[in-house]
């Protein structure tokens, strides 16, 4: 399926946000680590309600609880004081938005779209692939957070046994342009030009943190974030910790897993122990066996359901964002993450990683490849080779086109996002 022309001659497809995120990386920007809801929604909520000029927001998950009502409020007071303020959600993740709650937003002047809408099927939600998975929240300019906490209150403590462990990023500096002309572009593809930055507002320097916008699109950019992944764990000479809720990569970033732990490097995962989908246990547990038996560390996160997707490799990179490491994420899924250069951070996002392991995980233990049955030897090995051509497969998987629609009226904003061919 061709794309459809927009006004300016060019196609929507073309337009879905710039060329992978930033292209580069970008210097002179702070960035502070928000574990959990507890540290991220207070500060985002408060850069919301001093915003002067505008409010972006891009959310897999919103919910109508008490997280989500806050959010609500927020936006309202902001469009009250003449604060442009777009929101998109994703039609999966946010399929329960009721009318009331949405029309008050539309009705105040805040752009509502959702992205890929799908009316339930018996009940059912039915467009599962080829999410829009982001979660980022762009202020004046001058303050951006990404990570992979949804605006729902199982990220706070209070919410019990099922509240997930989670992360972001703040950042300040000139990496929020880079962010904001992102996701601007993406909120609102159907304008031929985005808002243009002010010079007068442009983020100035802010700290001595390397930072690169990475994101990852099923048009031009479909591996920009494994690749990094990969590149980070083949330079590695010390040590590589990874803590990602969803893990089932594919073949090349497992081999440079392996041969990282084989030149003697220290290779550590923490991985899900109390998953919110049982599934994940099972498919991750699949691969242990080929990663431990070269020298592989495995932690299981058993406190509550870890949510996260962060890692750190040496005493100088590391990263936090949505993009889980499984097909979801790195085959289909519109995902972003922020690729940090800088010691401090680095070092304080290892030792709450440590932190972790040494009080709320449980290392999984090796068993040697003589103790397996054959038939587990068997399961083990079609997998690893059904991984090594995932990316493949992936691309046969359903292609729809998905819209961009705003909520409240009848009319479809932005049809055909993505291109509908084969990788």
């Amino acid at each position: 399926m061709n794309s459809l022309p927009d006004r300016s001659g060019g196609s929507l497809a073309s337009r879905w946000g710039p060329a992978g995120g930033s292209a580069r990386w970008v210097a002179n920007n702070h960035a502070t680590l928000l574990e959990n809801g507890e540290a991220f929604f207070p500060k985002v909520f408060a850069a919301i309600r001093s915003a002067k000029r505008e409010v972006i927001v891009e959310t897999f998950i919103l919910f109508e609880d008490k997280v989500g009502r806050e959010l609500h409020a927020a936006l309202l007071e902001a469009t009250a004081r003449g604060v442009q303020v777009d929101l998109m959600v994703d039609g999966f993740g946010s399929s329960d938005l009721t009318p009331d709650f949405v029309g008050a937003l539309v009705e105040a002047g805040v752009r509502v779209r959702s992205f890929d809408p799908t009316s339930r099927i018996f009940g059912m939600r039915v467009n599962v692939l080829r999410r829009m998975h982001r979660k980022i929240v762009v202020i004046d300019v001058q303050r951006a957070f990404v990570g992979g906490i949804n605006f729902s209150a199982d990220h706070l403590a209070d919410f019990g046994a099922q509240a997930k462990q989670d992360y972001a990023v703040e950042l300040r500096g000139p990496i929020v342009a880079e962010i904001r002309r992102f996701t601007l572009t993406a909120i609102n593809p159907e304008h031929p030009i985005t808002r243009l930055l002010d010079d007068a507002v442009a983020p100035a320097a802010a700290g001595g943190v390397e930072a690169q916008f990475v994101t990852r699109d099923n048009v031009e950019h479909p591996n920009g974030i494994e690749r990094h992944y990969r590149a980070a764990i083949r330079s590695a000479r010390k040590r590589v910790l990874i803590a990602n809720a969803y893990f089932f990569p594919g073949y090349r970033l497992l081999r440079e897993l392996r041969r990282a732990a084989r030149r003697g490097v220290e290779v550590q995962l923490i991985l899900q122990g109390e998953p919110d989908m049982p599934i994940v246990k099972t498919a991750a547990r699949l691969l242990y066996h080929h990663l431990q038996r070269d020298g592989v560390k495995i932690y299981e996160y058993c406190k509550r359901p870890l949510h996260g997707k962060v890692a750190v490799v040496d005493d100088n990179w590391s990263t936090v964002g949505s993009s889980n490491l499984d097909p979801l994420s790195l085959s289909l899924n519109l995902e972003a993450n922020v690729m940090l250069r800088d010691a401090a951070f680095a070092d304080h996002l290892r030792q709450r990683l440590e932190h972790l392991i040494a009080n709320e995980c449980t290392q999984v233990e090796f068993t040697p490849p003589d103790g397996w049955r054959w038939w587990g030897q068997l399961r083990s090995t079609l997998v690893f080779h059904f991984l090594r051509h995932f990316p493949g497969w992936a691309s046969h998987l359903p292609r729809h086109a998905p819209t961009l629609n705003r909520p409240g009226r009848n009319s479809v904003v932005a049809p055909a996002t993505e291109r509908h061919h084969g990788r």
